[in-house]
């Protein structure tokens, strides 16, 4: 399996992402996950606002919340 590298876009004090991030650290990827506040960046603040958590993929494939360490693991198989 190639290294990929995620993306999790957050804000803080979203407990919501706070599980998700509970769960992309399940899954063993907190080392090659990168998580990026959407409030630091207008674009992500406009694709994201209602929208966070969502984790993407380096192909630019999107996993929004809720999802399950399952479901998590079966997005990250199916791009094989």
């Amino acid at each position: 399996m190639l290294m990929l590298t995620l993306t999790l876009f957050h804000t803080d004090g979203c407990h919501l992402c706070e599980q998700a991030w509970a769960l992309v650290e399940q899954a063993g990827l907190a080392g090659r996950t990168r998580r990026c506040d959407i409030l630091d960046d207008a674009d992500w603040l406009e694709a994201y606002r209602v929208r966070i958590p969502v984790v993407r993929d380096e192909a630019g494939r999107e996993l929004g919340w809720p999802f399950t360490l399952a479901e998590l693991q079966a997005w990250l198989a199916a791009r094989e």
